[in-house]
């Protein structure tokens, strides 16, 4: 079959991935390709056609980069990329991550009878908009733009998960806000390959360690407030600030004796950083399932969450500790916390059942896009 996506991910099929959810569309990529089908991955950011050594087709959107910024959005990316998607007369239209521009790709799977499959990457996806007002749109404004962004998404985004022919979630939880507004979905977990994750003698497992964007959407405000009240413990910040919230701790934090700031790191830079320390820290309010979260657990240590738990994931498999807000309570969880060997054991056979992109894992990719495609009736959109 061909697999038609779209987006900023070309540069995480050459390993230097730009977000967790591009990753993710990397690695699928990857996969489908190596089964054996016909991958075409419509680039943003590229100004050259080529293909990956996996296999799968990059093509830019054509003179996108040779116009003027400001008007290039109407005059080339929405008209082209919309002209690129239909012209691939894909089987399957694969998107992910919140964008009133996916509605291109619905177009052009009915315009070409193909099926539409849309990943979810955050709970926000699945829940109303005063919970996106709340968790999201409250925390940052960037212009004129941003405002147009925003009314499109919520006007678009919403028809677009209840039209799909097929909705993919992350976890139980996401499934479950779905199912209470009559969607049905399918849960398919985040993967992830082994080989990036460090494996070496006597890691250091001192520090504890913060890793993501610095800013208020991701709760950078209440993780400086959690170094505050645990001047016993010390931190590795790993990220760039992103917003006036960012910056303005980002600057109070460096007079900190207890916290290094490494600022933007590669990707396996950060593994080695996970796997050389006590726990990872996470004080972001409301998630998807964050590839992070997965690293460490591969890494073999706990996460400390201040609020979040995918799917209820770390309450029951132990795989760390939730505070459900209680910044105390987190304190606490960072004093008791040590290195268990029984734990690294516990965390990694997690992993490996559920998101290790192993032959069982590939298999279940497979039947899956293959249930996907039965759904496929050419005459259904004539």
């Amino acid at each position: 079959m061909k697999i038609c996506t779209w987006g900023d991910v070309a540069s995480a099929l050459e390993g230097k991935t730009s977000g967790g959810g591009e990753l993710q569309i990397a690695l699928l990529a990857k996969v489908l390709a190596k089964l054996g089908h016909e991958v075409v991955l419509i680039d943003l950011m590229t100004t050259e056609n080529f293909v990956t050594a996996d296999g799968i087709k990059v093509y830019e959107i054509e003179g996108y980069h040779d116009t003027i910024r400001q008007f290039r959005f109407f005059t080339h990316l929405l008209p082209r990329l919309y002209s690129g998607l239909k012209a691939q007369k894909a089987d399957i239209y694969y998107c992910q991550i919140r964008d009133f521009k996916h509605l291109l790709a619905f177009k052009a799977a009915r315009k070409t009878n193909a099926l539409f499959v849309l990943q979810l990457a955050s709970d926000l996806d699945t829940l109303g908009l005063k919970m996106r007002i709340k968790h999201d749109y409250s925390t940052h404004f960037e212009g004129l733009y941003w405002f147009f962004k925003v009314f499109f998404t919520e006007l678009i985004f919403p028809k677009l998960v209840k039209n799909a022919d097929m909705v993919l979630v992350q976890h139980e939880g996401q499934k479950e806000n779905l199912a209470k507004k009559g969607i049905d979905s399918i849960i398919f977990n985040n993967l992830i390959e082994l080989d990036a994750i460090p494996d070496g003698p006597n890691p250091e497992r001192n520090d504890f360690c913060y890793v993501g964007a610095l800013d208020k959407r991701k709760g950078f405000a209440q993780f400086f407030e959690l170094v505050e009240k645990a001047p016993f413990a010390t931190f590795k910040v790993i990220g760039q600030p992103r917003d006036r919230t960012g910056y303005k701790y980002y600057e109070k934090l460096k007079s900190f004796k207890n916290v290094t700031l490494f600022g933007s790191l590669s990707h396996p830079e950060t593994l080695l950083h996970i796997y050389n320390s006590k726990a990872l820290i996470s004080t972001s309010p409301m998630e998807g399932f964050p590839n992070i979260f997965v690293e460490a657990w591969a890494c073999g240590i706990p996460v400390l969450s201040l609020y979040f738990d995918p799917g209820g994931v770390i309450k029951k498999e132990k795989l760390g500790e939730v505070a459900d807000g209680n910044m105390d309570k987190l304190v606490n969880d960072m004093r008791s916390v040590e290195y268990s060997e029984d734990f690294a054991k516990k965390a990694r056979a997690y992993v490996e059942n559920n998101h290790v992109l192993n032959d069982n894992k590939i298999k279940e990719v497979e039947d899956l896009f293959n249930e996907i495609y039965k759904k496929r009736d050419p005459k259904r959109y004539s």
